[in-house]
């Protein structure tokens, strides 16, 4: 292999394996070879499009074209996270504040550290990595927050009826809240270079890099995605838990 090169032809002979995919669900009569077509051809289709749209953003060198579309795609991934809080008011712009602020505090400490340069083929490739991180970390938060004030409803209404405010009644429930939405990455955490070598360093391995330097990048990476998925679950939670009060502190 060398480097990151891939012939047509390479691809062609690639695409074959999804063959395996087809022979098994036919034969197994699962019935998903329709599915597994329409989805590959989407994947290869979007995938390109997506291709030439970066080879053209990279070759404008524009910080302000960078970070539009940086803002984009945080935009579309708050409204994903608010689709798993429904009855949550203001759930598109709470989701949106909570991964702004942590991929924004996250990338600015690694700009300023010298780590990466505000260029789009550096910026866009991390943000969408920590910001997909910060989505479904704000996903899983806001379903433990609904199913933890529907499940633990009398704990929450004994706790104001003794005197408790809001925050304090509701504290247990935000920390378990923000667990939830943190413990998948660091899970993953625990089992890099045990289990998985993740993508962005297999990725620069096959694309001739030094092993040793792949790990660094890695390394970073690891970090700053725990460090956005903290402070966007912490936000998230915080912003969100007084939807599940009234305007007489009971609640709904």
């Amino acid at each position: 292999m060398n480097g990151a090169n891939i012939s047509d032809v390479s691809l062609l002979m690639a695409s074959s394996l999804v063959l395996v995919s087809l022979l098994f669900s036919y034969f197994q009569k699962l019935r998903l070879e329709k599915e597994t077509l329409i989805s590959v051809i989407r994947a290869v289709i979007q995938l390109f499009a997506v291709g030439y749209v970066l080879q053209f953003i990279f070759g404008l060198r524009n910080p302000a074209v960078t970070t539009l579309i940086v803002l984009f795609m945080t935009f579309n991934a708050a409204l994903n996270a608010a689709k798993r809080g429904k009855g949550i008011k203001n759930g598109i712009l709470i989701s949106f504040l909570s991964i702004l602020v942590g991929a924004g505090a996250t990338l600015s400490v690694l700009v300023l550290s010298g780590a990466v340069r505000y260029e789009a083929n550096q910026i866009i490739p991390i943000s969408g990595m920590i910001i997909s991180n910060a989505m479904v970390a704000i996903g899983l938060c806001y379903r433990q927050l609904t199913g933890n004030f529907k499940s633990r409803r009398s704990e929450v209404e004994i706790k104001l009826s003794l005197g408790a405010d809001l925050l304090p009644a509701s504290m247990d429930i935000l920390r378990d809240s923000i667990r939830t939405g943190m413990v998948p990455t660091i899970d993953s955490t625990k089992t890099l270079g045990i289990v998985s070598l993740p993508g962005m360093m297999s990725g620069l391995i096959l694309a001739g890099t030094s092993p040793l330097m792949a790990i660094r990048y890695q390394i970073m990476v690891t970090f700053m995605l725990l460090s956005t998925t903290a402070i966007a679950s912490f936000m998230a939670c915080f912003l969100a838990y007084r939807n599940f009060f009234n305007e007489r502190k009971q609640l709904i």
